[in-house]
């Protein structure tokens, strides 16, 4: 028979191990490992190099954890002046890193050009509409996707077509059957045969070896400037940044076929 001590005794055992085992089965936070983290918003064109650049700064800094979110620069900059905690800022131009400096969420001298990149045709692997030539573009026949004219790269495709002239511009935009949100819905619309080409960054191509890329002429082509700004005093954003720029950083910027800034 057990009595009435014994049992108390066994009931507080009892309690003490279940208490353990809760506190052992709950994760552990960050603050207990002391990881930081930083959040960056970043351009869609940079999604493959920023993953492989997180990935190799993480590799260095055990301790921080770096959250990427890819929109286009104009939904980002539009996120952050929502209130959207952000510790970085890359754009693909320089208009959204302007607007928020204007509204005093980016420090005037805290951007910093760190990339260039310049616009190529992509087609479907079986080229069905044997696009050859820049000037194809302006073929009554042709299906064309570009981003649409408030993204970056869709305001940058229409000065290029701007600079080859008004009346190759206008039969070029003739084509177009649909303006995507962001260059990466671009991509996938020409993967998909959806279209029979569409106007993305260099840098977008190498993740895609499978599609035909056609150069559009120097004289043409413009040449977009990435800045990028950290927006919080965090130690982490700042050392992200300068990993950015750093030789390391540039090389793999290099690597995706983005020009760095000497």
């Amino acid at each position: 028979m057990i009595t009435l001590p014994r049992l108390r005794k066994r009931l507080l055992l009892l309690f003490v191990f279940l208490s353990y085992g809760t506190l052992a089965c709950q994760p552990v936070t960050a603050s207990q490992t002391n990881t930081q983290s930083a959040t960056i918003f970043a351009a869609a064109s940079l999604t493959e190099s920023f993953r492989e650049l997180e990935m190799l700064f993480e590799e260095t800094h055990p301790n921080v954890d770096i959250v990427l979110n890819f929109a286009s620069s104009n939904t980002l900059r539009a996120q952050i002046e929502n209130g959207a905690p952000a510790d970085v800022f890359a754009s693909a131009n320089m208009k959204e890193m302007d607007a928020l400096i204007e509204s005093g969420i980016v420090a005037v001298d805290a951007a910093r050009p760190f990339l260039h990149n310049r616009l190529v045709i992509i087609t479907p692997a079986e080229n069905i509409a044997n696009l050859t030539t820049f000037e194809d573009l302006s073929r009554a026949d042709l299906k064309l996707v570009l981003a649409a004219e408030e993204v970056p790269i869709g305001r940058y495709t229409r000065q290029m077509l701007a600079n080859a002239g008004t009346e190759f511009s206008e039969r070029v935009l003739a084509n177009v059957v649909s303006n995507e949100s962001n260059v990466k819905q671009v991509v996938a619309k020409i993967q998909l045969g959806e279209a029979d080409a569409g106007i993305v960054y260099a840098s977008d191509t190498v993740a895609v070896p499978e599609l035909v890329v056609i150069e559009i002429p120097a004289e043409y082509n413009v040449l977009a400037t990435y800045p990028i700004a950290p927006l919080t005093d965090s130690p982490p954003a700042h050392a992200f940044v300068s990993f950015i720029l750093s030789p390391e950083g540039q090389a793999v910027l290099e690597k995706w076929r983005f020009t760095p800034v000497q």
